[in-house]
């Protein structure tokens, strides 16, 4: 857990990004702050990423370290926000990892990873429910998922399951929390833009990039903005899965 003992004084409402030192999650991270949130910025082991991010919000941010896959350590990070920010607004589910391999020759193990990822977020969702949410009777989830939880990919069969979840778990907490004042999305990204798509062969990102309509991937930032807007606006809109692909699925 990070250690820290400035607690936040501004009167800005507080969103907590997992992942937030990378990608997707950095970029929601800097939008969040831009429309007027203090950021908690998640990270599990890759702490330089996670301290650029702070360095560009400044005093309007702070880092959170943990395991998600360690309940133990989600505790200690819920207590650390309580203490340090006293309250949540906004919960944004961004936290992964994608393992790439064919079925027949994947080890349990990296499924059994994958389930983690859904576990964790489970598990965290819940604590910042019942610890910071509900009895203020308002705020936002947004769980990152993927247009492959609904597209399906070979050789991502744990990944998609888990973005599948994710989408699953987005609807029925929404039915539950709803007369709560407490909204819950999801947003699933295409091909976007970030550290891993960019590791990939040519070939293969060039294949990708043919079958997206509008001729390009994503970028972070065009996830983040949809990410706001559910953040700070969509006051009627609940239980839904927003796609972010440039048209190639229409859900």
């Amino acid at each position: 857990m990070e250690q820290t003992n400035s607690k936040q004084t501004s009167e800005r409402p507080v969103a907590i990004v997992t992942g937030g030192g990378k990608g997707i999650g950095a970029a929601c991270c800097r939008a969040l702050h831009e429309a007027g949130f203090t950021v908690g910025i998640h990270y599990r082991e890759s702490r330089k990423p996670a301290e650029q991010v702070l360095s560009e919000i400044g005093s309007d941010g702070f880092l959170l370290q943990a395991d998600l896959e360690d309940t133990a350590a989600i505790d200690a990070m819920v207590r650390q926000i309580k203490e340090q920010a006293g309250r949540v607004d906004v919960l944004v589910n961004n936290a992964g990892i994608s393992i790439n391999e064919p079925m027949l020759t994947m080890p349990i193990t990296v499924f059994d990873a994958q389930r983690a990822v859904v576990r964790g977020a489970w598990y965290l969702t819940k604590r910042i429910l019942r610890v910071l949410m509900f009895r203020r009777g308002s705020g936002r989830i947004i769980n990152i998922s993927s247009v492959v939880g609904h597209t399906g990919n070979a050789g991502q069969i744990p990944y998609t399951m888990e973005k599948a979840a994710l989408d699953a778990m987005t609807k029925s907490l929404a039915k539950e929390l709803a007369g709560r004042g407490i909204l819950v999305n999801s947003v699933a990204p295409g091909f976007i833009d970030t550290e891993m798509t960019r590791a990939l062969p040519e070939d293969i990102r060039n294949a990708i990039v043919a079958n997206v309509p509008l001729g390009r991937m994503g970028g972070p930032e065009e996830v983040a903005e949809v990410v706001v807007f559910l953040a700070a606006r969509g006051s009627y809109i609940n239980g839904t899965v927003i796609h972010v692909n440039g048209g190639m699925y229409g859900g």
